[in-house]
């Protein structure tokens, strides 16, 4: 079943940071053979088979995206980074209702589902689908059942990989290679549009002229730094009049509420679970340079283009980020709390130098 090698393998002609061969040494070929023949009989179940195609064509001009596999805001960031490359068509998203919001009012989807019911009628020329899942073709066969469909990751399953690099590449290789590598890996990174309902919101607020923010709390503890309150000492320390906005969602709120405590007499404010996730990425935009972990807002961050100082953790930058990215970043194998303080600080002098000359524009 020559299906089976195209969960391991890349399905474009150009090599992006992967972690392949660990998956494979990793994890037993039964446990992976297994979920694919799975996957690959219900392909067959559900009769699509005959409808998966290889390239988005010119005439492919209404086009409906099923993006069901990404687990959170970042993930799905980075899988639907693509979608400017599909500029000029019509394109609808079909995705989970937590990231829905991520979408509105979005340059490329114009109009974002979460129900099979909203769909309704519409037809499409083509349908773009994450992968090959079973629920992600359960949704297809239910929304358009007689219409052709391509694969981003298609089979491809388990591997780590620099997920911003393997949407554009596959994009990239639907669209019938449109762009050379070099031009390809100058381009590709996350993207978001805020409204102009968010940007007056946090316009506002009247944020400081000039501030840094710090993205605090996470979803894992691996990837989530306990000792920005001496980052902030520090910092406070080399210039007491530095502004410091701390962003987050709710799971940053206890730790968000130790830094204010400690740090009641300064310049620092909290605007931990306060705005939503497009409305913190405007913040964001609005920041000299975010410190932060790998994360959601860390990609909020690369698609505003606003410069970083990133803590990672077993998977290195070179797996999360992209020559596009404005990015100053440590890694630790195991976790981003043996990153030290002091080389947090380094990286973070490094960072407020590169700002000020591009601010210089040297």
């Amino acid at each position: 079943m020559s299906s089976y090698k195209k969960t391991y393998t890349l399905p474009f002609k150009f090599d992006i940071p992967n972690y392949s061969q660990a998956f494979l040494e990793e994890t037993s070929e039964f446990k992976r053979w297994l979920k694919h023949i799975k996957r690959y009989l219900y392909v067959l179940l559900r009769k699509q088979n005959k409808h998966e195609v290889f390239n988005i064509l010119p005439s492919h001009n209404r086009i409906l995206w099923i993006n069901l596999s990404a687990p959170s805001l970042g993930d799905s960031l980075m899988d639907l980074s693509s979608r400017i490359m599909l500029k000029g068509r019509k394109v609808d998203l079909f995705t989970d209702k937590k990231n829905a919001d991520l979408y509105k009012n979005d340059f490329i989807f114009t109009t974002i589902y979460t129900d099979k019911k909203q769909v309704g009628n519409n037809k499409y020329d083509l349908v773009v689908i994450d992968s090959y899942s079973t629920r992600s073709i359960y949704i297809k066969v239910d929304i358009a059942h007689a219409t052709n469909f391509v694969g981003m990751f298609g089979y491809y399953n388990g591997p780590e990989v620099n997920r911003v690099l393997f949407s554009f590449h596959q994009m990239n290789n639907l669209l019938g290679y449109v762009k050379n590598e070099d031009e390809l890996n100058k381009i590709a990174k996350t993207s978001i549009s805020i409204s102009r309902r968010d940007k007056e919101i946090i316009q506002k607020t009247k944020l400081p002229s000039n501030f840094i923010a710090i993205a605090t709390g996470g979803e894992w503890n691996y990837r989530t730094y306990n000792k920005w309150d001496f980052v902030i000492e520090k910092l406070i320390s080399q210039d007491n009049d530095l502004n410091i906005i701390l962003v987050g969602s709710d799971n940053a709120r206890d730790s968000a509420r130790v830094i204010m405590d400690k740090f009641s007499r300064y310049k620092v404010y909290n605007y931990v679970a306060k705005f939503t996730f497009n409305q913190t990425a405007e913040i964001i935009s609005r920041a000299q340079i975010l410190l932060c972990c790998d994360g959601g807002l860390m990609h909020s961050a690369n698609a505003v283009n606003t410069t970083i100082v990133a803590l990672f953790a077993r998977l290195t930058e070179e797996m999360q980020l992209t020559e596009s990215n404005s990015s100053f970043s440590l890694f630790d194998k195991d976790n981003v709390n043996n990153i030290l303080v002091e080389d947090i600080l380094n990286k973070y002098k490094e960072a407020s130098i590169f700002v000020h000359n591009h601010l210089l524009g040297e």
